[in-house]
């Protein structure tokens, strides 16, 4: 763990839960720049850790204050995002400018900084989601390359062990927001985000009946 503190935080509300873990990616070439912008007081963005592609964990925000790195999100019927989370931001260039898998090193450096917070906090393996998943009208981070499953194979994570039958498509808005997704965001935008989360080889905003019967299964997921 290196240290490397950025002036981008705030205060938690009193007796906040630390509930929620939210993965993003930076969207930039090196984990240089990202640290440049993350710790920039102009930029008023940061994130409590970053991983490199290499693997190194920087700690840019102790846990206890409050990281900018959500923005505008909901999760399971919560609006503030960044008072209850911690974020983590992966070395990555992003859809914009050359999005790419996720290294190996980096996936370990992960998992094992997820294993020691899920440790110290109360959050579920099902409160570790993509800041896509609470931002789904604005992010596409952390993007169909990245490994959910292989998370959720270690109890860091979510995944369907198995699809049944597809839900009926009246029922989507209704499981997709007892899943936690926002009721009020374009049902095209929350179903793209589920399947980049969920069915990454299938990124349409189009609800067919893979789509629609891994929903019903990740409905039935306890939380």
């Amino acid at each position: 763990m290196t240290e490397y503190l950025s002036p981008n935080y705030g205060d938690r509300p009193a007796n906040m839960a630390i509930d929620l873990v939210i993965l993003h990616y930076t969207g930039m070439h090196t984990a240089v720049a990202a640290l440049d912008r993350l710790c920039n007081p102009q930029t008023s963005v940061s994130a409590h850790y970053l991983i490199a592609e290499d693997g190194t964990v920087f700690r840019l925000v102790k846990e206890a204050k409050r990281a900018w790195h959500a923005g505008a999100g909901h999760w399971c019927g919560a609006t503030n995002i960044n008072d209850r989370s911690i974020g983590i931001e992966m070395v990555n260039p992003g859809h914009e400018i050359g999005y790419r898998a996720f290294p190996e090193v980096q996936m370990v450096a992960l998992e094992r900084l997820l294993k020691n917070i899920l440790s110290r906090h109360p959050i579920s393996p099902a409160r570790v989601v993509g800041h896509s998943d609470v931002a789904p009208t604005r992010k596409q981070d952390p993007g169909e390359f990245f490994n959910w499953q292989r998370l959720a194979a270690a109890g860091l994570a979510i995944w369907p062990e198995r699809l049944d039958e597809a839900a009926p498509f009246a029922d989507l808005p209704h499981l997709l927001t007892a899943i936690g997704y926002d009721p009020l965001a374009p049902l095209r935008d929350v179903i793209t985000a589920f399947q980049r989360r969920f069915v990454p080889g299938l990124v349409t905003g189009i609800a067919d009946a893979t789509t629609r019967a891994t929903i019903a299964a990740v409905y039935r997921i306890p939380a």
